[in-house]
């Protein structure tokens, strides 16, 4: 066990976390350079096309110093606040954490945030100040920073470069010197982890564990403590570049099991992994359970495919645990999901899964946060949905989601940061300056302004250096009004939202002005409304096609004309009594972007 170092990579986004895993894999040894490239451990086309890491890859490596020979099991992680519940979970698996910092652009929020995850889990820290070949890289500055950051000595900071290569052998020995091994008793009951899986459709569920006590055998009858499931282990092995079988996974070491699981369900992260002949008494404290911060319905475009749906649904859930849903129906869209999200991002990369791993094409409809709904009878109810609001008159307050948010950024930015902060109803709680010319925003504001286009906002008034990252506080009664978009007269569920009555004549003639671009002419005149209750604060028409009937009659009595034209009008008339508006996907997720 002490030649054993467990450790993950943390850093805020483009800091280069995977390109160092990628130097790290390379000098170890671990992977030829005929099978090198870069962003090696990122495996989805998704994360290749998009430059960012979106699921945790587990990997070991072996290394020799001195004539020792060393057993490295390397977590990389996502760097996005959206994929938080990833990094909390390789946290939990460690005893060390690489905490890299971008010598060109500095501390960043998630850099953190992260980094007190990792605090919280006692995690031995070693700082690395990377991209240092950079032009624009500003080494004794970031230096600074880190030792404000951490209270460390300035020569305890490692400087590297990911792209070149250069001071990674020196990150190789700080491993080995600055990560204590793993602790744990190697003759105990078995006690493992569960901290990811993965679904394979001819071996069925993998799951990947870190042992804490005890060892595991091929051929072991284990047990899963939260779901009291018994099976037998096919095969247990550790993770290289692929799934490399052993006999035995000892104490402190991470690896997988094959037990031919089939049913989603049936594995949950963050569960205990012990053996029915000596079983454990002590479930291993895992990570809490996540909190949704987005919620939005996927539909399937087709209704027969509701089925197929649910099961891609659940295949996706298996390898993103932080992904929520129930069944739920809507009368504009039929049967479809109640999904709960970490963010928008975390959404869209979801949709793009459904929709390129399982070939699912499906209907996203506007995303809200959860309320809390108190009535003046005394019953509390949780509204994941506006159509779930109960009668106003019924409703003594509602309470909404406020969350802290700490934005970094460069002085120069503070007027129009603030300026966006305070529209979208924030309060400024505290301003610190982290150096000259980089400053701390916190800000206290409702979730649910967040949800739309704060983040792309943020990022263009900012030109991109503005670091966002936040944390639920709790809840706060506020004024909220229910907004309905009726079109043809007719109310459209999936375009409801609730939105503070401040803003709802505005959002709501916003909200009508782009669904008259969107939606396609008919024959028939349509009506778009956006209405509080009875009363209707918003209209815009999209006008009929119409077909110049009049145009055989040359000359003669205006009657005829007249006529020809009432007999069109009660045509019309007809038309928009039996006539049903397609929305496309598109008027959905216009919400999204309503300022552009």
């Amino acid at each position: 066990m002490k030649h054993i170092r467990n450790f993950c990579i943390i850093a805020h986004i483009d800091h280069g976390k995977s390109t160092l895993a990628d130097r790290l894999l390379e000098y170890t040894n671990t992977i030829s350079k005929r099978e090198m490239s870069a962003q090696v451990l990122d495996d989805m086309d998704l994360e290749k096309e998009r430059g960012i890491t979106i699921k945790s890859h587990a990997i070991q490596m072996d290394y020799v110093l001195n004539g020792e020979k060393f057993v490295f099991n390397l977590i990389d992680t996502p760097g996005h606040v959206d994929f938080s519940y990833e990094v909390s979970r390789s946290i939990a698996a460690c005893e060390g954490a690489l905490l890299i910092v971008d010598a060109a652009q500095g501390i960043q929020a998630q850099t953190i945030s992260n980094l007190y995850l990792a605090l919280e889990h006692n995690l031995e820290i070693i700082p690395i100040l990377n991209k240092i070949d950079l032009p624009s890289a500003e080494p004794e500055l970031v230096k600074d920073q880190i030792v404000d950051l951490l209270g460390c000595k300035r020569e305890d900071i490692m400087a590297a470069s990911g792209k070149t290569g250069q001071g990674v052998h020196e990150i190789l020995e700080a491993i080995v010197s600055r990560i204590p091994a793993p602790k744990g008793d190697p003759n105990g009951p078995l006690q493992a982890l569960i901290f990811d899986s993965v679904f394979n459709s001819f071996r069925g569920i993998i799951a990947y564990y870190r042992i804490l006590n005890g060892a595991i055998k091929k051929g072991d009858k284990v047990k899963f403590v939260n779901t009291g499931s018994e099976y037998i282990a096919d095969e247990v092995g550790v993770l290289k570049l692929a799934l490399s079988p052993k006999n035995e996974v000892k104490t402190g070491d991470v690896g997988y099991i094959i037990s031919g699981i089939k049913n989603a369900r049936e594995v949950k992260v963050g569960d205990t992994i012990t053996t029915v002949l000596n079983p454990t008494h002590e479930i291993i404290k895992g990570f809490e359970d996540v909190k949704p911060m987005v919620f939005a319905g996927i539909y399937p475009v087709d209704t027969e495919d509701f089925e197929e749906l649910r099961y891609s649904m659940e295949k996706l859930q298996l390898n993103d645990a932080s992904l929520t849903w129930e069944p739920e129906s809507s009368a504009a869209l039929g049967f479809g999901f109640r999904c709960g999200f970490l963010g928008m991002l975390h959404m869209e990369i979801i949709q793009e899964r459904l929709e390129r791993e399982f070939g699912m094409t499906v209907i996203t409809t506007v995303p809200n946060v959860s309320y809390v709904c108190h009535n003046s009878n005394g019953d509390i109810i949780r509204v994941n949905n506006p159509t779930d609001l109960p009668d106003p008159a019924r409703i003594d307050f509602i309470e909404e989601p406020i969350i802290k948010a700490a934005i970094i950024t460069k002085s120069e930015y503070i007027g129009a940061i603030m300026n966006l902060c305070i529209e979208k109803r924030g309060e400024l709680k505290n301003q610190n300056y982290l150096t000259t010319d980089r400053v701390e925003l916190i800000f206290e504001m409702p979730l649910g302004e967040i949800v739309f286009d704060f983040y792309d906002r943020l990022k263009s008034i900012s030109r991109g250096y503005a670091s966002f990252d936040y944390s639920p506080v709790g809840m706060k009664p506020s004024d909220l009004v229910k907004l309905d978009i009726l079109l043809n007269s007719e109310q459209v569920d999936a375009l409801s939202a609730l939105i503070h009555r401040s803003n709802a004549h505005t959002f709501g003639k916003k909200m009508c002005e782009k669904l008259k671009e969107l939606i396609p002419r008919q024959q028939f005149e349509i009506p778009i409304q956006a209405a509080v209750g009875a009363k209707i604060i918003a209209r815009e028409t999209i006008r009929a096609l119409r077909k110049d009937v009049t145009a055989k009659c040359y000359g003669g009595d205006i009657s005829r004309k007249r006529k020809l034209l009432e007999k069109q009008k009660e045509g019309k008339k007809k038309m928009k009594q039996v006539g049903s508006v397609e929305i496309p996907q598109s008027a959905f997720m216009a919400v999204l972007k309503l300022n552009d």
